[in-house]
């Protein structure tokens, strides 16, 4: 298994982003309820890394997840053949929202679902989505890719398989300059999806 990871951010989200986002993940085939059970799983603060599990509704994680009344929220989504993918919605400086999936437990064959099923609803979820990062074997999840796709300040010493960022930030990081990439508004891309010409 890997440290693989999918990391969004967007500005202005509220409720309604985070029943598009779910609405979209299920329609891709990343589910909010698991497959056979139908429980919806959040993490609550506990003991060990991932917290202690307990079961909501479905309107009670869109609202969670608006981030109306809470910083942070942790909850599990689930491919279809049961393994679980452990995302995190928080609230960050400036008004920055960021969305965390991690492909810990995924097989490849899985990560390419769930990376293809997120990709597909970031962009829906909110019309704000600044930029995004995937990395599928998480060779480079000690770096600080909010400082990256947000300011274009911080340096990152692996390139993971995609970097999405705005054109502003492209120009102003050093380490873009003269790499091939894709322009697909609002985003320069960088990396695996960029396609070749």
């Amino acid at each position: 298994m890997s440290d693989g990871f999918f990391y969004s951010y967007h500005l202005g989200w509220s409720r309604p982003d985070s029943e598009s986002l779910f609405n979209d993940l299920d329609a891709a085939g990343l589910r909010l309820a698991h497959p056979v059970t139908r429980r919806v799983t959040l993490l609550g603060p506990g003991p060990g890394p991932r917290g202690t599990p307990s079961w909501v509704t479905r309107e009670q994680m869109v609202l969670l997840a608006g981030l109306q009344r809470l910083d942070s929220v942790e909850f599990l989504l689930w491919v279809n053949s049961g393994t679980d993918v452990p995302a995190r919605v928080r609230r960050m400086r400036d008004g920055v929202v960021a969305l965390e999936f991690g492909f810990g437990r995924l097989t490849p064959d899985e990560q390419e679902v769930a990376a293809r099923a997120i990709r597909e609803a970031i962009g829906r979820a909110s019309v704000l989505c600044i930029g995004f990062v995937v990395d599928r074997e998480g060779a480079s999840v000690a770096t600080d890719w909010s400082g990256v796709v947000i300011n274009g300040t911080t340096y990152f010493d692996s390139w993971p398989d995609t970097l999405a960022v705005r054109h502003e930030i492209a120009a102003m990081q050093p380490q873009l300059a003269g790499v091939a990439s894709y322009d697909q508004s609002p985003w320069m891309l960088f990396g695996s999806e960029v396609p070749v010409r």
